[in-house]
């Protein structure tokens, strides 16, 4: 009981000093990071965190950055890319112009996938890509589009298992540490600082992805992010979600529609309104 005061303690701290609200954030998700944080540190209870939260901007900061969902690779889930392509994409196709938002984007893996994707199916000149994340760290190091040499060769094996029609390296030039992707590549995606618990939508989009995001949130703030990427999606737009998540609650299921229940694609149901 004490600890779980304490720690509602440090998020009203953080919230009062950052502006950001974790309120709604999945309980065991914060007190994992935060006794991680604590341990890192050498502090000996929530109470000295406490303190040092309110006296130290750069440990605040860092436990920002603690509590941001960072855990991403390109192609994750070969198989949803590989769906996506085959199922999704001829849909797509349809479209003159087609907007993407990766919603929680962490430093761009993802986003790259998709515009690789996207290229590989002559549809990259007539879309825009959006990819945004709550950590402004993320964001820039995501606008980077460089990333170690060493993980490229498991990127390179999850291009392959997504459909990828030509050799990955092709996408990407090289130094003795990083790979740069090609500007073709990353002019096409436009990142930006978005917070899904408090700002609003951003465009009207024909694919939403938030791939395991929304499972280190609550069920309340669950049904307020999926009420914005419903307010968000075009009519005949799709909601993609990660292969742990899924649409439970019968509040969320009324604004969407299953499109391959097993890669977690939905479509917008448009005879609800977000809200209502």
């Amino acid at each position: 009981m004490v600890k779980q005061i304490m720690i509602d303690l440090i998020l009203e701290t953080i919230h009062r000093l950052s502006g950001f609200d974790y309120s709604n954030y999945n309980r065991n998700h914060i007190e994992r990071r935060l006794n991680l944080r604590m341990s890192l540190e050498g502090f000996t209870d929530l109470t000295v965190l406490l303190n040092e939260i309110n006296l130290n901007p750069l440990l605040l900061n860092t436990i920002l950055n603690d509590f941001s969902i960072q855990v991403t690779t390109m192609f994750r889930d070969p198989l949803f890319f590989l769906d996506f392509r085959r199922n999704v994409i001829p849909i797509l196709k349809l479209f003159p112009e087609i907007y993407v938002w990766h919603a929680g984007c962490s430093t761009g893996e993802e986003a790259y996938s998709m515009a690789i994707l996207l290229k590989e199916e002559g549809l990259l000149e007539r879309a825009r890509i959006y990819a945004t994340d709550i950590s402004e760290e993320a964001i820039s190091k995501a606008r980077m589009g460089k990333f170690s040499l060493y993980r490229m060769k498991n990127y390179s094996k999850n291009y392959s298992a997504a459909g990828g029609e030509i050799d990955f390296s092709e996408y990407y030039s090289t130094d003795d540490k990083y790979a740069y992707f090609d500007p073709s590549i990353t002019n096409s995606i436009y990142f930006h600082q978005h917070n899904l618990v408090v700002d609003g939508s951003i465009n009207e989009f024909h694919v939403i992805l938030c791939r395991n995001v929304c499972i280190y949130f609550n069920s309340s703030l669950q049904k307020h992010v999926h009420q914005l990427f419903h307010a968000s999606l075009h009519n005949e737009g799709f909601l993609c979600l990660g292969d742990q998540e899924s649409i439970i609650s019968l509040e969320s299921k009324k604004y969407f529609q299953e499109f391959d229940a097993k890669r977690k694609i939905y479509k917008k149901n448009d005879h609800f309104r977000s809200g209502s």
